[in-house]
């Protein structure tokens, strides 16, 4: 697969991503070089980066627990410690080798050590592939709220190696694909149309879709790096999504959502706004709801839930002057920005999800 360039920096594939590290290995002096993993990357993942990669150099593995839980400001304060006491300087370089939360977190730590080391992301989920390989965005969580505290800072090069995709589990795989489900909705309709055939992800069958939807973030990223009016239509699905993956994670009592898992539930209520506000087409939105049903299961929650859940949209990122704002469509491919929707809707389209 061809190299994409993004802002200043390369997306490399697969056997060309190693050779790709190793000449950046050759022509960049690194006082030392970190890898970032998780106690699930640890072991299934780092020893074929080690061996793909053929470090001549020592390496320092920094080991931090799997979750959503962990991308917070306390983990951020140990992998600074961490860094600290291992003798990071600013010319030493940190690898992400991990999911979403690995390489928000990581190059939010790198870009904020010393006022910023340069790092490389390698990530080895389909979500992370598919969503967080592009973009410059590092971060964590204030609490339950979603990616409150970060900035934008891109890595020296982003590393994508699909046989990390076999170290993953069905659940995480679907949890990738609906953001691919998104791409389909907003850029690029085949994406729908193939992805509607699915019964189970197969990888050769995932592939593509994986590089296309890494061209499609790179063109928006490329034509608004800093969200200011195109890339905010990445964020379909998510103004719900956030919510109810949020309120999920902070209950005592419900099992927590993948990130996938409560961004199809949202992009099913956003669709069916775009249907009561710009006449997006019902038939369309009972076509993702039934495929989301059954391919995900249904997300139970009850009459009871929809406060906590509404009120949690009052932290979403995109809100200005306390004003919640949607990424609603008109249609297949295009999308409208900044729409309010009045609070008896929003309850109504969580209504809509729960019916059978």
């Amino acid at each position: 697969m061809k190299s994409i360039l993004s802002t200043n920096y390369y997306v490399h594939f697969d056997e060309n991503a190693y050779f790709s590290l190793s000449k950046y290995l050759q022509d960049n002096f690194c006082s030392k070089i970190f890898i970032l993993v998780d106690n699930n990357t640890k072991e299934h993942c780092l020893p074929l980066f080690q061996k793909k990669a053929n470090f001549d150099l020592s390496v320092e593995i920094i080991e931090i627990k799997a979750g959503e839980v962990y991308k917070n400001i306390e983990t951020c304060s140990h992998l600074w410690g961490r860094l600290s006491d291992l003798g990071a300087d600013r010319k030493s370089l940190i690898i992400n080798l991990g999911g979403g939360v690995i390489t928000d977190m990581g190059g939010f730590v790198a870009s904020t050590f010393k006022r910023g080391i340069k790092f490389i992301n390698v990530p080895t989920t389909l979500l992370s592939m598919v969503d967080a390989s592009v973009g410059g965005k590092t971060g964590v969580d204030l609490g339950v709220l979603k990616n409150q505290i970060g900035l934008f800072s891109n890595p020296e090069m982003v590393l994508v190696d699909m046989d990390f995709l076999d170290t993953v589990s069905t659940r995480e795989m679907r949890s990738g694909l609906a953001e691919i489900i998104k791409y389909g909705f907003t850029f690029d309709k085949s994406l729908w149309k193939e992805i509607q055939t699915f019964k189970t992800i197969e990888l050769e069958k995932i592939k593509p879709l994986i590089y296309r939807s890494i061209e499609i973030k790179n063109d928006v990223v490329l034509q608004d790096l800093l969200e200011n009016n195109l890339r905010k239509s990445l964020n379909f699905g998510h103004t719900i999504g956030h919510a109810i993956e949020s309120y999920f994670l902070e209950s005592a009592v419900k099992k927590d959502l993948t990130h996938g898992e409560a961004i199809a539930v949202g992009m099913i209520i956003e669709l069916y706004y775009s249907s009561k506000l710009y006449d997006f087409s019902l038939s369309l939105t009972e076509e993702l709801k039934s495929f989301v049903n059954s391919f995900y299961g249904k997300v139970n929650f009850e009459q009871d839930d929809l406060a906590g859940i509404t009120d949690l949209m009052q932290y979403d990122k995109k809100n200005v002057s306390g004003q919640v704002n949607f990424v609603l469509l008109d249609s297949l491919e295009k999308c409208q920005l900044d729409v309010k929707v009045n609070p008896d809707l929003v309850k109504e389209g969580l209504l809509y999800y729960m019916e059978n």
